[in-house]
């Protein structure tokens, strides 16, 4: 029989948490029922540094049922590094790994283990409808996708976290250091057979999104520059146009100035190029230094999490 556990990050959930675990619960008792999955399946809750009710409410909920697990990290790390250290140190034959604020459709996990028991290592959680999402996530989740692909990452249109795992995958993946996690870039590179689940995204249960738009923007920089160089092949290009286009320009004005009467004073033509050529030399500054920056952090090795308890 399959150990299944269920893997949910939680940061600041505690309006959601508790629905969350009734309903997960539910589909647990209904697999162990139906014989598909072990009597020891667990949930595991990961509480990346809570500030709110959080972790007293994973402990009410381990003390009345023990399939209820907790792992409390020492502070918050983020999504990407909490939900690491639920694959990390959570046990199971298979590990299913979902967001608390029930957005990701439970109902599609038994689809995931049909195609992990036909033979799938990994299977991939694919939104195919974003109904309950606005036109701008929608259109702006769209557009990041394309441009990952654009840029050579390999990465699954409308999947994000929502993934079951076998034993074996999740054995490759502590092979991956990596500091700067991206697991939605990661988890492609393992190889393995591979399957696609597709569900219907729903609306949040309770509480408010912990992806405001600063925070998706610097999700979607991290994703961009820990899988791809082309911002800095770009850059050398850009660099090298412009350039060009600057002696186009200053061939010109020498032009104008002996053999025309175009040439007219003012500090137009000289402040204008100055202040574009500074600001394209300041963006292409601000990409090198995101690649420089996350080159800093993987020298130095630093934990990616520190589990503070476990239950």
């Amino acid at each position: 029989m399959t150990t299944l556990n269920l893997i949910v990050p939680c940061y600041n959930e505690e309006e959601v948490i508790t629905e969350t675990c009734s309903r997960l619960l539910a589909l647990l008792d209904r697999l162990i029922g139906a014989g598909e999955v072990s009597d020891e399946s667990r949930i595991t809750f990961v509480d990346d540094g809570s500030r709110d009710r959080t972790w007293s409410i994973i402990e009410t909920m381990h003390a009345s049922d023990a399939r209820c697990r907790g792992i409390k990290l020492s502070r918050n790390r983020g999504h990407q590094n909490a939900l690491l250290a639920g694959l990390t140190v959570a046990e199971g034959d298979v590990l299913v790994s979902l967001d608390a604020d029930l957005q990701d459709d439970i109902e599609a996990i038994p689809r995931m283990l049909e195609e992990y028991r036909k033979g799938a290592e990994i299977v991939f959680g694919v939104r195919h409808k974003r109904a309950c999402d606005t036109f701008f996530k929608r259109f702006t989740a769209q557009s990041y996708y394309k441009t990952l692909k654009a840029l050579g990452v390999e990465i699954l249109p409308g999947h994000a976290d929502f993934r079951l795992m076998s034993r074996k995958t999740l054995d490759a993946l502590k092979d991956f250091q990596e500091v700067n996690l991206f697991l939605r870039g990661i988890i492609p590179l393992l190889g393995f057979r591979t399957a696609i689940v597709e569900y219907e995204r729903a609306a949040r249960f309770a509480g408010e999104s912990k992806y405001p738009l600063a925070k998706m923007l610097a999700f979607a920089f991290d994703g961009i520059t820990s899988f791809s160089a082309v911002p800095l092949q770009w850059s050398t290009r850009i660099g090298a146009l412009l350039a060009l286009g600057s002696l186009g320009f200053g061939a010109w004005a020498v032009y104008a100035r002996l053999f025309t009467d175009l040439a007219v004073p003012g500090w137009a033509s000289t402040v204008v190029p100055m202040y574009f050529l500074g600001g394209i030399q300041l963006l292409f500054l601000g990409v090198i230094g995101g690649y420089i920056s996350k080159t800093y952090a993987e020298t130095k090795h630093r934990p990616r999490f520190i589990v503070e308890r476990t239950l």
